[in-house]
């Protein structure tokens, strides 16, 4: 476990970086501190931090409880990643496409064996495909739309009247937020390519990032350094142990794996993070929910902001960054890195609660960086601190 030791070598290489990032607001040797005030202020019962910068672990610490029975939350407890899976799932879909096992730009009808519409597969844990029959606009996604948001699907199909799959508008013309967008693309990999998305990331992403407490489907090993979550009220809620592979959410981890992930992209092959990072698409919405709000006044949108693979893409005073959050009413994950430097923060909170320091924590420890708050969270007064 990292303390003021860490601390310490975080200040000395914050110093180093001077040329290239504003100074901290505080000293990093007071940062663990200032969290754990914040935690008392807020309520917060549990939360880790990891910073990594130029692809190397600058600091691991974890806060807090694991569950309501006060358990220690470590560095290597298990914690829900929620849709940190997505980032996850677009590293492995771009290596593919680095290897042309996969053309970000083809068709999906490329790749399986029959129309997508006569698949029926609700019941296996996808959407239920069959839905779209009639409808050939299915024929017009490519993988890069599945994976930057713009399918043209509600966030998940058991949101729209009568829980039916349909399109809201034509692939590719938007951005909208969807999880069934994502779940295609999985869909895509195992019936096109006849891939195991869960076997293809411990052998090219959690195997070679040493990441040896992560999954997409719950393990039995989890159990004995779990992390359990908390809502808005306090209300405490037991992990979900997760019997299905979904690339849009089902992700448990560790703070020390997703320390080791963020260093292991953003040191790796920069071709790959530099296409998941690239502005794709621009996003027009006040607010990343609700997914199919249309586009926002001017003065409500982000400028600059844009959808990457997996990420969205930002420009801040820092110059460009990437952000992916994880949410859902018991936790609260946020990844932010700026370009220069390859600096980043990974934040996990196995309380939702966690999500109104997260801004302040990102700016003691990066400096001011644009990253779009409100955007992420709405129209909340702690998202603008």
């Amino acid at each position: 476990m990292m303390h003021r030791a860490g601390l310490a070598l975080a200040a000395a290489l914050a110093c180093a970086s001077g040329a290239h990032a504003e100074e901290p607001a505080m000293p990093p040797a007071a940062i663990e501190d200032r969290i754990e005030t914040l935690m008392r202020e807020n309520g917060v019962r549990g939360m880790a931090l990891a910073v990594t910068e130029g692809g190397e672990i600058r600091q691991v610490r974890a806060f807090g409880d694991r569950n309501a029975a006060g358990d220690p939350l470590t560095e290597d407890t298990v914690m829900y990643g929620a849709s940190l899976t997505k980032a996850v799932f677009a590293y492995l879909v771009v290596q593919l496409a680095a290897e042309g096992r996969i053309d970000l730009d083809r068709s999906i009808a490329a790749y399986l064996p029959r129309p997508l519409p006569e698949y029926a597969d609700a019941e296996e844990g996808y959407a239920p495909w069959h839905h779209l029959a009639g409808d050939e606009r299915w024929r017009a996604l490519t993988p890069r739309m599945l994976l930057n948001h713009s399918s043209g699907f509600a966030n998940f199909y058991w949101l729209n009247e009568g829980e039916r799959l349909h399109f809201h508008f034509d692939p590719g013309t938007r951005y909208a937020y969807s999880g069934d967008g994502v779940t295609l693309l999985q869909f895509v990999l195992a019936e096109g390519l006849g891939l195991d998305v869960e076997a293809e990331l411990q052998r090219r992403v959690f195997g070679p990032f040493g990441m040896t407490r992560s999954s997409l489907i719950w393990r039995d090993s989890f159990r004995e350094n779990l992390a359990d979550g908390w809502r808005e009220n306090g209300e405490p809620v037991a992990h979900d142990e997760r019997s299905r592979v979904r690339a849009a959410g089902s992700l448990d981890t560790t703070i020390a794996d997703m320390a080791r992930f963020s260093a292991g992209i953003m040191g790796g092959p920069e071709d790959l993070w530099r296409e998941m990072a690239r502005p794709q698409l621009p996003i027009l919405s006040a607010s990343q929910f609700p997914t199919l709000a249309g586009d926002a006044p001017v003065e409500r949108r982000t400028p600059g902001l844009a959808a990457g693979l997996g990420v969205v893409a930002f420009t801040g005073p820092q110059g460009p960054g990437i952000l992916k959050g994880g949410h859902n009413e018991w936790t609260g994950n946020i990844w932010v890195c700026l370009e220069d430097g390859r600096r980043c923060v990974m934040l996990l909170g196995n309380d939702v609660r966690a999500e109104r320091i997260y801004p302040r924590i990102v700016r003691m420890i990066l400096g001011e960086t644009g990253a779009p708050w409100r955007w992420e969270y709405g129209d909340v007064e702690w998202a603008s601190e």
